[in-house]
């Protein structure tokens, strides 16, 4: 029979199962990064934004990545030192267009005839040693390098018709650092500057277009709809881009953030390889708003001969400007033993 007393003495028992009950746990706050890419909006929509999306839907609320376009927070050319500093948390782009401040600048966006093709890019990285090369230079300045892949050759569209290397002479154009240093050499002026305002620049006459895509871009971004021709002769077959990020924050992942995180970026290129290589090719032959134009190969002899004695030339300013070189003589070696298709 239960009494009063026996009912408060078995509530004073059960009392204290009741306060050691589980408390309710809150989950944690997800890690947020800040991520800016060299491309603009329409090209940053396949080139960076796919691996972005694929973290943040991944990531269970662990992490959330919010992605920045050209120039958005920092212009590209402070890229690097806003990486440093912890301005932005990670960064998809070029050496050469971020002046990183390492002997790799130089080889990054589109090294006169390293490549012909875009699989060339991660050849290079994970069967001749590059990969090495980038991990140990950057760890030098505090930052880390995540992953290269490649991207589009390193054609021209342009607004005056280009059916000799003599054409070239006078030409402005929005070009890569490194490209625009090798183009002088044939009379181009390489002008520097903003993304976004090279469309513009080329509708006002101060450019006479660009020497910093291949043909995908060029319709992506809308170049093609303020220039009327596309030279098929390119000075580089990829565009070597990177993934960066700021040393602390990438300490700060756990391991099973850091696989998400590279899976993420491998899936990206991959998507990137199929995307221009199929763009390249159908744009070529089906596109309406470029005339494609070409310089007979013997000609072109004259560009790409030009490109060995710069490449001599930057082997001499170090120790790893001469290793780099290297590498790229020891692979060009191989594919023109090898010949069709990796010499096309």
């Amino acid at each position: 029979m239960t009494t009063r007393r026996t009912f408060l003495k078995s509530a004073a028992l059960a009392a204290p199962a009741t306060l050691a009950a589980p408390a309710i746990v809150r989950a944690q706050a997800p890690i947020r990064w800040r991520f800016q890419t060299y491309a603009g909006a329409a090209l940053g929509e396949h080139v960076t934004k796919p691996i972005i999306d694929a973290i943040n839907a991944a990531a269970n609320g662990e992490m959330e990545i919010e992605l920045f376009y050209a120039d958005q927070i920092v212009p590209t050319g402070e890229l690097f030192q806003a990486l440093q500093r912890g301005t932005i948390d990670g960064v998809h782009s070029d050496d050469d267009s971020m002046a990183s401040p390492t002997p790799l600048r130089v080889f990054g966006g589109y090294f006169p005839f390293a490549t012909k093709h875009i699989l060339d890019v991660p050849v290079l990285f994970n069967q001749y040693g590059l990969a090495e090369i980038w991990e140990e230079e950057y760890a030098k300045v505090g930052v880390k390098w995540l992953s290269a892949a490649g991207q589009d050759p390193c054609n021209f569209n342009t607004t005056k018709e280009i059916t000799s290397v003599a054409d070239l002479e006078g030409l402005r154009l929005y070009t890569f650092p490194t490209a625009g240093r090798f183009l002088s050499r044939f009379g181009v002026v390489p002008v520097n500057i903003p993304y976004e305002d090279a469309e513009v620049a080329v509708q006002t006459g101060e450019l006479d277009g660009m020497a910093w895509s291949g043909i995908t871009e060029d319709y992506t971004v809308g170049w093609a709809d303020v220039t009327d021709y596309f030279l098929t002769n390119n000075i580089s077959g990829a565009w070597i881009g990177s993934f960066f990020v700021n040393e602390a924050r990438w300490a700060e992942l756990p391991d099973h953030l850091k696989r998400l995180v590279m899976a993420a970026i491998d899936a990206g290129h991959t998507y990137r390889n199929q995307w221009y290589w199929g763009g390249e090719a159908r744009l070529r032959a089906t596109g309406d708003k470029l005339a494609l134009r070409t310089v007979p190969a013997a000609e072109w002899a004259e560009v790409e001969n030009a490109a060995k004695e710069f490449w001599t030339e930057i082997a001499e300013e170090g120790e790893v400007h001469a290793r780099i070189v290297s590498i790229f003589r020891e692979y060009n070696e191989i594919i023109n033993q090898a010949g069709p298709p990796y010499t096309f």
